[in-house]
């Protein structure tokens, strides 16, 4: 819903009043005004609660996208509205932790609902022996198990998008869908 089409929202400082009184008995000023006063009302009324549209937690619904944008969030409209809200309000924390393993499992939590265990190759090694052969070099790869844990189960190329939103750009991921934990039930 637009916030210019609110019926029924009324000027907090009607024109009208404001007239000098010579027109305070004129009926076209009055009405005059009044039709000013009914374009101007969203106007006040977002001007009132422009604090508001900067809180995640109370932004309109179509303003929710474009504070996505502010912060860089990508979000998907394919998600429901209270996810979209979370994201944003926890922009910081996302982008903190964006290309670890924590911050890629924040993500899956939070976006989608599900559990993960981010299982990475490495890359550093150490030996106290001087003469030790080098290691071998690191997979590249990132293998990333998920199991649902608000919903009944998990859309694998939705798993999949937001991992490869998150992941490290030298690394190749691998997503594993589960029905449980692992540890619980191997699938």
């Amino acid at each position: 819903m637009s916030r210019a089409a609110l019926p029924g929202l009324r000027s907090p400082h009607p024109i009208g009043g404001l007239l000098p009184s010579m027109y305070a008995e004129d009926d076209l000023a009055q009405r005059f005004t009044a039709g000013l006063d009914t374009v101007l009302a969203p106007v006040f009324a977002t001007l009132d609660n422009l604090p508001a549209y900067f809180q995640a937690r109370l932004a309109p619904a179509d303003f929710l996208d474009w504070l996505a944008g502010w912060v860089a969030v990508d979000t998907d409209p394919a998600w429901p509205e209270e996810v979209r809200r979370a994201v944003v309000g926890r922009a910081l924390e996302l982008h903190r932790w964006r290309g670890t393993r924590r911050g890629l499992q924040e993500r899956l939590r939070l976006v989608l609902g599900a559990g993960a265990q981010v299982v990475d190759g490495g890359g550093a090694a150490w030996s106290t022996d001087a003469d030790a052969a080098l290691p071998p070099a690191p997979s590249g790869e990132l293998l990333v198990r998920v199991w649902p844990e608000r919903t009944p189960q998990l859309d694998e190329e939705q798993v999949l998008a937001v991992v490869r939103a998150s992941c490290p750009v030298h690394l190749t991921c691998r997503v594993q869908v589960l029905p449980g934990p692992p540890g619980t039930e191997e699938s």
